[in-house]
């Protein structure tokens, strides 16, 4: 994916959280919620089912409005923007779906290209940039097979090769690896690093998979020799800057019950923490 690169972030940080609070009718999920996102960075969003984890994504897309508090991404306090100003903005996101969320009845090309074609690009420019991302995720192969022919494994990795389209500086992950087998689950994990320390992408990934996130801490991409590589084993400080790139927040009873690097959530004697680890 030679297209998408480093250039354009300067933006810091790439994402802010300030007092956010959201709710429905049954009452308040978030409340007062403050953090940040920065640039290359990878944010690992955990807590129990219905914590906010996936509000907090389609909040940072702008999909969905705080009731208040404010939400800004890449200088822009989206949680102001109207529905006209935020659909040329979302084309800086990328964002994948818990189940992939594929339309049926259109090939795996046609998927990867909706967005491309709502912005009326050339044909000839679509075709290329779809084989490019279907590449990425080794999936080219699909280009003209259906979403009903795929595994799940493979469902997801279109929808990340979709998200990629547009060569977003941002991409939200809504449990990449949820229901998937461990295989295919490193398959997701390796993509999400390569997307991370190849080509500088910043991302917020909600999760209930702790081994994911140290996963993302402990291990990063090598361009050269195109593995997955333990950080310990490099023995430069390129291991150290990424594995800062990573860190953990946990969501309880509507607000943030922990922030902080992985060695820390790793070593807490904190009951509800440990939870996490076992």
């Amino acid at each position: 994916m030679s297209a998408l690169t480093k250039e354009g972030l300067a933006f810091e940080p790439a994402i802010t959280f300030q007092d956010v609070w959201v709710g429905f009718d049954e009452g308040q999920v978030l409340r007062g919620v403050t953090f940040q996102v920065q640039e290359r960075e990878t944010l690992i969003l955990l807590g129990e089912t219905g914590t906010g984890k996936t509000l907090t994504l389609k909040m940072a897309a702008g999909l969905l409005a705080p009731n208040s508090g404010s939400v800004v991404v890449l200088g822009n306090e989206i949680s102001e923007m109207s529905e006209v100003e935020l659909l040329p903005f979302r084309r800086k996101i990328g964002f994948v779906f818990q189940e992939g969320a594929l339309f049926d009845s259109m090939t795996v090309g046609e998927n990867v290209a909706y967005r491309l074609r709502e912005d009326r690009v050339a044909e000839e420019e679509i075709e290329s940039r779809v084989l490019e991302v279907l590449r990425f995720v080794e999936l080219e192969h699909t280009v003209d097979m259906l979403p009903s022919e795929l595994s799940g494994g493979m469902k997801r990795r279109v929808s990340i090769a979709r998200a990629l389209i547009n060569q977003p500086p941002i991409v939200l992950y809504d449990s990449p690896t949820a229901g998937l087998d461990p295989v295919t689950s490193q398959t997701i994990i390796r993509l999400i690093l390569r997307l991370r320390d190849v080509y500088g992408v910043t991302a917020l990934l909600a999760t209930h998979r702790l081994q994911d996130g140290f996963a993302l801490a402990n291990f990063h991409f090598d361009p050269e020799t195109k593995r997955v590589v333990p950080n310990s084993q490099n023995g430069n400080d390129a291991a150290a800057t990424n594995a800062a790139r990573t860190r953990f927040l946990v969501y309880r009873d509507g607000g943030i019950y922990f922030e902080g690097e992985p060695g820390e959530i790793a070593c807490s004697e904190d009951p509800y923490l440990k939870r996490f680890l076992t």
